[in-house]
């Protein structure tokens, strides 16, 4: 799991440009820097269970709160910032950024959105390249169950995740196209980067891409989430959503399911659009469906995956609660009509990142 936090004054609940300070006296290997001063970035290590990644996700919060405590600074998980001062936004010192700043202007300085990224293994590259794309319908309900991102520059956006939209803007974003073969697909990288589009592997922004540094397929759709319980939730289903296309794979070798990747475009802004307060695009049938019914029919999906993982019963009470709750989109939205205040919504978030009870009332061995 990569995880992306803001740092937030805890003084005027804005935004600070202070993260090269707060990563000073945390280990490189855990904890990391992103495009913006005001972002950092946690990497967890690899688990076969969840209970072990969501302990892992849990100690590197507290450290990060910890030494941001100390600092005056907050730190919170969520798509977007609520509180921003846009001069005071700062590039981290980093040749590749600022060759970012370069080329892409306003997309680089507008980057003030946090993502988290899962990683599931696939040691064979060409499999990992048919699996991401096979994966694209089942990835805009992942997004809606992380959507937290309705704010953007001080105003309610309509959207559940407005960083989806933030994020299109880039020229290698949206869903991942079907190759032939990993070969296939170095070969379309090295060509972006001949052209000059792009600068480096890394800038292959597809939602779900066989990752370039481990041998895993990386969903990168997903918002920032601030409860730990739905990062798991999410890791879990993605990571049996793997497993059972490569069951299929294995068991049909030359069966192509069709992949429409305009559908998937379609289905994806839906899910930035509503988050899981209206209907999703059901995968299989291509209709509006429910949210929660859509997160049901994934749920009933990859049952036998989750089973043979031993996550069966936990994710199924993650998936429930979630429901019940409602996406953070909802939950921030409700917290500033209370008094109009953006600064309730930085409290609220800076209050869920912080709690570490993620397996209060679950099935947790």
């Amino acid at each position: 799991m990569e995880e992306e936090f803001h740092v937030v004054d805890l003084r005027t609940r804005h935004v600070a440009a202070r993260s090269g300070l707060l990563l000073a006296s945390l280990p490189a290997a855990r904890f990391t820097h992103e495009l913006q001063r005001s972002m950092v970035e946690t990497n967890s290590l690899p688990f076969h269970r969840l209970e072990d990644l969501a302990r892992d996700l849990c100690e590197m919060r507290a450290r990060l709160i910890g030494e941001a405590d100390a600092l005056g600074l907050g730190i919170l998980a969520a798509g977007s910032a609520q509180l921003v001062d846009m001069d005071q936004l700062k590039i981290y010192p980093d040749a590749r950024y600022e060759r970012m700043l370069t080329d892409y202007q306003v997309l680089t300085r507008e980057q003030l959105i946090c993502g988290m990224h899962v990683h599931a293994e696939v040691r064979d590259q060409d499999l990992a390249v048919a699996v991401a794309h096979r994966l694209a319908p089942w990835l805009p309900t992942l997004l809606a169950l992380s959507a937290s991102s309705p704010f953007w520059d001080g105003s309610d956006t309509g959207y559940a995740s407005y960083r989806t939209m933030i994020w299109q803007r880039w020229p290698t974003a949206g869903p991942m196209p079907r190759f032939d073969s990993a070969a296939d697909y170095q070969h379309m990288v090295k060509e972006l980067i001949r052209s000059g589009v792009i600068g480096d592997p890394g800038m292959i922004y597809f939602d779900i891409r066989p990752s370039q540094h481990v041998p895993t397929v990386e969903m990168r759709i997903c918002d920032s989430c601030s409860r730990v319980t739905d990062v798991v939730l999410i890791a879990g289903l993605f990571r049996a959503l793997v497993a059972r296309e490569l069951d299929e794979l294995e068991r049909h070798p030359g069966r192509e399911p069709e992949v429409h990747l305009e559908t998937v475009r379609g289905a994806t802004w839906q899910a930035a659009r509503f988050g899981l307060e209206a209907e999703l695009v059901d995968p299989v049938e291509g209709v509006p469906l429910p949210a929660a019914e859509v997160v049901t029919r994934l749920l009933d999906r990859v049952r036998p995956q989750l089973a043979r993982a031993g996550d069966e019963e936990l994710v199924e009470a993650l998936a429930r609660r979630a429901l019940a709750r409602g996406s953070s989109a909802a939950r921030q939205r409700a917290a500033h009509a209370r008094r109009g205040r953006l600064e309730d919504v930085v409290d609220l978030l800076l209050t869920e990142t912080r709690d570490r009870a993620w397996d209060r009332d679950l099935p947790v061995a």
